[in-house]
């Protein structure tokens, strides 16, 4: 039988059962019986029957498609966390479409196309308060926040615990001996940032450094950043012995200016980041970091947002994921 024939009928007769018993296994019914489920899956196999999406979902009252708007695509932070969705989206039967909103304008206009026209059963929403953007998301509509929990309730969310991470890095140098340290954080209006921050400063307040003589500057994310926020800390005088940069690209960035400035990393200087980028075991130093399993939080938002497409009355939940500390060679002890 050509797969472009193969119709809900052609496997209900090949089954022996009515075509609504397939049309349940299909949409994940379970009022199917084991057995007879077993044997339709096996049917639609050898058969090659490929649903038709249009009437799914006018079957189902709803698309197949999840949609996620985040920043921006080029960042490899939120490329991993779509990439972790798509692939849990994609074992339940959804897909998953990708936009990104760089500004509020831009985010409130893909909310029209994708939302309001219902094009997507549900919506997963990154970095949803670095700037007005969320008070644009619609009222009872299938949510989910990665990096930021939602302001008020009914939203579920993942996020790393940024907390638990700013307080290894801390902890890590801190156990080498370091009491000179500087951070370069991320940009201040975000939850991450606020966090890791806390959590630092709770590390070192713990082991009796006072905060007011840690030198911190604000970066962007990006290397550039980091590297300016390390000459401005050499600007500063009394240069600490260790940097704490709040992602790995900005530990770069400061790496690179501590060798312009003159000095060795770690002799000289111990530097830690957070991320565990695919490349930071490769640089020069081998970047010690603090890891976050960015494919498993989209993963968990992604499941997350089908749990609430799936049953409305489902309760919120606020996942938080612990990182790891990677020990290499870009810090070392004083």
């Amino acid at each position: 039988m050509s797969q472009s024939r193969v119709t809900i009928r052609d496997v209900a007769e090949y089954v022996g059962v009515s075509h609504q018993t397939v049309s349940r296994v299909i949409n994940h019914s379970k009022l199917v019986a084991p057995k007879t489920r077993e044997k339709v899956q096996v049917a639609i196999e050898e058969l090659g029957y490929r649903p038709n999406a249009i009437a799914r979902s006018m079957a189902l009252g709803r698309t197949s498609l999840l949609g996620c708007l985040a920043p921006n695509l080029t960042d490899f932070t939120f490329a991993s966390l779509i990439e972790g969705a798509e692939v849990e989206a994609r074992k339940h039967g959804f897909y998953l479409i990708s936009s990104t909103a760089p500004t509020p304008d831009v985010f409130k206009h893909l909310l029209e196309e994708l939302v309001d026209s219902r094009r997507v059963s549900g919506l997963i929403v990154i970095n949803p308060y670095i700037d007005n953007r969320h008070t644009y998301l619609p009222e009872n509509f299938p949510l989910v926040f990665i990096g930021s929990h939602a302001s008020k309730p009914g939203i579920s969310s993942v996020t790393l615990n940024d907390e638990l991470a700013g307080f290894q890095a801390a902890q890590h140098l801190i156990d080498l001996g370091h009491q000179k340290l500087a951070m370069v954080t991320g940009p201040l209006d975000e939850e991450c940032t606020q966090k890791r921050s806390l959590g630092f400063i709770k590390a070192i307040s713990n082991a009796g450094i006072i905060r007011d003589e840690m030198k911190i500057v604000e970066g962007n994310w990006s290397a550039t950043s980091g590297r300016e926020a390390f000459l401005s800390i050499a600007a500063m005088g009394d240069l600490p012995s260790a940097v704490f940069a709040q992602n790995d690209r900005m530990a770069i960035g400061v790496i690179k200016a501590a060798r312009d400035f003159g000095l060795e990393v770690p002799n000289q200087l111990s530097v830690i980041g957070v991320d565990d980028l695919p490349l930071a075991a490769y640089f020069d130093p081998p970047l010690t970091t603090i890891q976050q399993d960015i494919i498993k939080i989209g993963s968990k938002a992604a499941n997350l947002l089908l749990e609430n497409i799936k049953d409305s009355t489902h309760l919120s939940q606020y996942l938080t994921i612990d990182p790891e500390l990677i020990v290499r060679n870009s810090t070392a002890r004083y």
